[in-house]
């Protein structure tokens, strides 16, 4: 059974920052590209950043420069590193892994405070 489960949501004021986690089991986990994605209220679901199997990364360019991902294969768990935090940034953000099948957790909240 395939699980991804997230951590590290909360509320933070403007400027502030936080790291997202993601546990993945139940997948190949080092095989899989895994990114992070994000709602808002009334908005769709929006690309964040990802990361590869061999640790390429991609960025929206909303958050290049402020968020990092980042992985470790042997905790099967992929990092949102999130500094410089501004109040466009609050949504709910999901983990996602894809490649041989498309998985999605259930996310976990950010709201920033201005």
């Amino acid at each position: 059974q395939v699980q991804l489960v997230e951590s590290g949501g909360g509320l933070v004021q403007a400027g502030g920052s936080l790291r997202l986690s993601c546990a993945a089991s139940g997948i190949p986990f080092s095989i899989y590209t895994m990114g992070w994605y994000r709602q808002a209220p009334g908005k769709q679901r929006e690309f964040v950043a990802s990361i590869g199997s061999v640790g390429t990364t991609n960025y929206a360019d909303s958050v290049k420069a402020r968020f990092t991902i980042s992985k470790n294969n042997a905790l099967n768990t992929v990092y949102l590193q999130m500094n410089s935090l501004k109040p466009e940034d609050t949504a709910v953000y999901y983990c996602r892994a894809w490649g041989l099948s498309n998985y999605w957790g259930q996310g976990t909240q950010v709201t920033v405070s201005s």
